[in-house]
């Protein structure tokens, strides 16, 4: 799955004069907490919710009300968005994008395509991709089975299963136990009529289920 799969693609931007009453009116209508700020065509910041609910002008300490709020009135964003942009390019892994995110500790990136803004993606985005790459709204089963550190284990779980018959809606490998020499699959299936049937088949293959849930008992 690619960022262009899961960005928004009508991207809300604002311009370096923007000032920070009408950016917080624009994201409280869009329901948005992040903005990137391009002039001429160019990304040159982005400004989210915290920076804006932050901003005031300054020096404060002499000032009155009534003057705070008149200068805040024309306080552009240009002074108080981040200038130091992160972003990532629309043809890349939305693991990619989830790494950048955390590595920078921020909540979006800005979509590029040849130097130009197209989209952006955020945390939710991301949260939602995995999720829909793991099946976790799909129904069915969800069992983790313990398999040998090997080539080859994975493919013949895959048709060990396939051969009794239920459907794989997704698979994940999770890292390898240094000590055991073994890694845990996660797999979510379909079309089980017979859990315990299912288990006990793995079992006598000695595989060792590690753990089972259903959840809407492996609805076809």
């Amino acid at each position: 799955m690619l960022v262009k799969d899961k960005m928004t693609k009508q991207v809300i931007t604002i311009e370096p004069q923007t000032t920070v009453p009408d950016a917080l009116a624009l994201m409280e209508e869009k329901k948005i907490r992040r903005l990137p700020v391009v002039e001429m065509g160019r990304l040159v910041g982005i400004v989210t919710l915290l920076d804006l609910v932050r901003a005031s002008p300054s020096p404060a300490t002499s000032l009155s009300i009534w003057e705070l709020n008149y200068l805040l009135a024309k306080l552009p964003v240009k002074e108080v968005m981040a200038k130091k942009l992160h972003t990532v390019k629309i043809d890349a892994p939305i693991d990619e994008a989830a790494a950048l995110l955390r590595e920078n500790r921020i909540g979006g990136l800005p979509v590029l395509d040849n130097g130009t803004i197209v989209g952006i993606i955020t945390e939710t985005d991301i949260f939602a991709a995995f999720m829909e790459m793991l099946g976790v709204n799909s129904s069915g089963l969800r069992l983790t089975l313990e398999l040998p550190d090997r080539s080859g284990a994975l493919a013949e779980a895959d048709e060990l299963l396939r051969n009794f018959g239920v459907t794989i809606i997704s698979v994940v490998m999770m890292p390898r136990d240094v000590r055991s020499n073994l890694v845990q699959s996660v797999w979510r299936l379909q079309g089980c009529d017979d859990v315990d049937a299912l288990l006990d088949f793995l079992r006598e293959k000695s595989y060792r289920v590690v753990h089972v849930s259903e959840s809407n008992v492996c609805t076809e």
